[in-house]
């Protein structure tokens, strides 16, 4: 059985015999790290094209060149369906985002609210733990990672067919039991969160958009990390492709 090929995410658009100049980081990983040479091959992704073998031409440790051989996988198909939660702390957000991306979510979509603690939102360094998630998970296409907005605005200009899943600390149907009789693939968005939860204000605010369906996550109050992942875990149960 042959070895599986190294992944890596590169931001150049792939195709047959392209040539691909990797940047430092990526370039001392796989030369220094890995202790790659000249023609071996590595798994290439660039999250539109699907995923390519490509050779090592010029193993530089600083800047190495490959060419681009075949194509592996076409681009994969995700489930559509988006994350909206409230920016926590370091650590629990970059949680977020790195399993958002290993879960099969299209995008995700920093909201803050009124009890949003966290002031700035690192979005370069959430983009490179969800590199690194699908670089290791396998996935082809990475989930759209969306600029903060206010939840006010996001609200105000909400796509209609797109059923907003509120999870409500205050209590809701149960998920499993309120996605049972739902059109299986119809666009849908889970919203958590922050650590204090939502005001009063803003939980009026949601439960009346046409779209919304307040969910109940069980007996428990659960951490907004932990919340966001088994959220996304039953909706790719019940819909998604996990089953």
């Amino acid at each position: 059985m042959s070895k599986p090929l190294v992944r890596l995410y590169v931001s150049q658009r792939l195709a047959d015999g392209a040539p691909v100049v990797l940047p430092r980081e990526a370039s001392h990983y796989l030369i220094e790290v890995m202790r790659m040479q000249a023609g071996d091959s590595v798994a290439l992704f660039d999250g539109a094209t699907g995923e390519w073998e490509a050779v090592i031409d010029d193993p530089h440790r600083k800047q190495a060149k490959l060419s681009v051989r075949r194509q592996l996988r076409p681009l994969e198909t995700v489930p559509d369906l988006w994350l909206l939660f409230a920016p926590i702390k370091r650590g629990r957000i970059d949680f977020i985002v790195e399993k958002a991306c290993e879960l099969g979510v299209a995008q995700v979509q920093p909201v803050i609210t009124r009890r949003t603690i966290v002031d700035r939102v690192p979005l370069d360094r959430l983009h490179a733990n969800m590199v690194e998630a699908a670089e290791q998970c396998g996935r082809t296409a990475l989930p759209t990672l969306a600029e903060p907005a206010p939840l006010e605005k996001l609200l105000a200009s909400w796509p209609a067919e797109r059923t907003l899943l509120f999870c409500d600390e205050t209590g809701g149907t149960p998920m499993l039991e309120a996605l049972k009789d739902r059109p299986r693939g119809a666009p849908a968005a889970i919203l958590i969160g922050p650590e204090g939860g939502f005001t009063d204000e803003e939980r009026q605010m949601i439960r009346a958009m046409p779209s919304a369906v307040p969910l109940s996550l069980g007996p428990r109050i659960l951490r907004a990390d932990t919340a966001a992942v088994a959220a996304v875990s039953l909706w790719q149960a019940a819909q998604g492709d996990w089953s």
